[in-house]
């Protein structure tokens, strides 16, 4: 029977079998630096155009490949009061299980998973402990997937799962439905405050709500390479299309957007955005600005009860790399 715990045990207590294979490895959060919602397919799902960018905070993830039995243990400070909800339905599980069906191996599989990104926040913590889980299988197969292969078992568990998933680079401009990407050379890594939210927005009612108001269609553009190899170049296309119909409906996301953009906020931060469909905020410093912005987030004090926890993190300047025991 397939087993998961939200428990405040350490994971590592959980005896396990003998023969175990092991590997470890961080799986970063995400912020969309730029992120447009286009046409909507006939089977309801939405093309997306976006640029991926990931954090240095991320969940640790431990998989082991055993000789039989499946388990997923969830434990650290991001975990929700109530848990992840039923283990069939966690993306690191559905990974686990796809990775089984397209490579033929493990026999079993437990997975260990520290929770420091923030639940349901636009972050793609699920779809990072997901790519997390296929690259520490695959690092352990004696017969490993293609990279190509291993993308399309990640692109069929969510659309942020492809980009956290490759190991590339921590950039890169994907479209379609976020499968289709083009890594980029990373950006310098800055600093990136989080300010992450007391609830949750469900992806499903966001894009529910694009198509009940939809925009006029997008003017043509086009990129170059140029355009996203510096920070002040990526600052002016900086924009996330999921503002136009979650803020109003999420008066702290509204609220706390239009402290920072005021020109006092402004000038402490060079981009302000909500990431993915929310509800999480993220922000960055202007650069050489030094503890300036302190001082802004502070007016955030009068949404009470709706105050966002803040979280300091990096923008990431390399992926994380599979850690394997010697």
């Amino acid at each position: 029977m397939p087993r998961s715990s939200g428990s405040s045990v350490p994971a590592a207590s959980v005896p396990r079998p003998s023969g175990m294979r092991t590997a470890s490895v961080i799986a970063q959060a995400k912020v969309n630096l730029l992120l447009k919602v286009l046409a909507r397919e006939a089977d309801g799902y939405h093309q997306i155009e976006t640029l991926f960018c990931r954090l240095a905070l991320g969940d640790v993830v431990t998989v082991h490949a055993v000789p039989h039995g499946r388990s997923l243990d969830c434990v650290g400070p991001a975990m929700p009061p109530g848990g992840l909800g039923k283990v069939e339905d966690n993306l690191a599980w559905r990974a686990a299980a796809a990775f089984v069906d397209a490579a033929g191996w493990p026999d079993g599989f437990a997975i260990e998973i520290t929770k420091h990104i923030p639940v349901g926040g636009g972050l793609g913590g699920g779809s990072a402990d997901a790519g997390a889980v296929l690259r520490a299988l695959n690092a352990l197969a004696p017969i490993p997937l293609s990279s190509a292969r291993l993308l399309r078992v990640g692109a069929q568990l969510g659309a942020d799962v492809s980009f956290l998933t490759q190991d590339e680079s921590p950039l890169a401009l994907a479209w379609g439905r976020g499968e289709r990407l083009l890594s980029l050379p990373p950006l310098d890594a800055r600093a990136c405050v989080l300010l992450a939210f007391p609830f949750s927005v469900a992806t499903q009612d966001a894009y529910g709500w694009l198509t009940s108001s939809p925009a006029t269609a997008s003017p043509p553009v086009t990129y170059s390479i140029a355009d996203f190899a510096e920070w002040r170049r990526v600052e002016s296309i900086a924009y996330n299309e999921f503002e136009r119909v979650v803020l109003p409906r999420c008066p702290p996301i509204q609220a706390t957007l239009a402290t920072l953009r005021t020109p006092e906020g402004t000038e402490a931060f060079d981009v302000s955005l909500m990431s993915g469909s929310g509800s999480t905020v993220f922000t960055l410093p202007g650069l050489g600005s030094g503890d300036g912005w302190r001082q802004t987030l502070s007016s955030l004090s009068a949404l009470g009860s709706m105050q966002p926890r803040v979280v300091e993190t990096f923008t990431a300047a390399h992926v994380e790399p599979v850690q394997l025991p010697d």
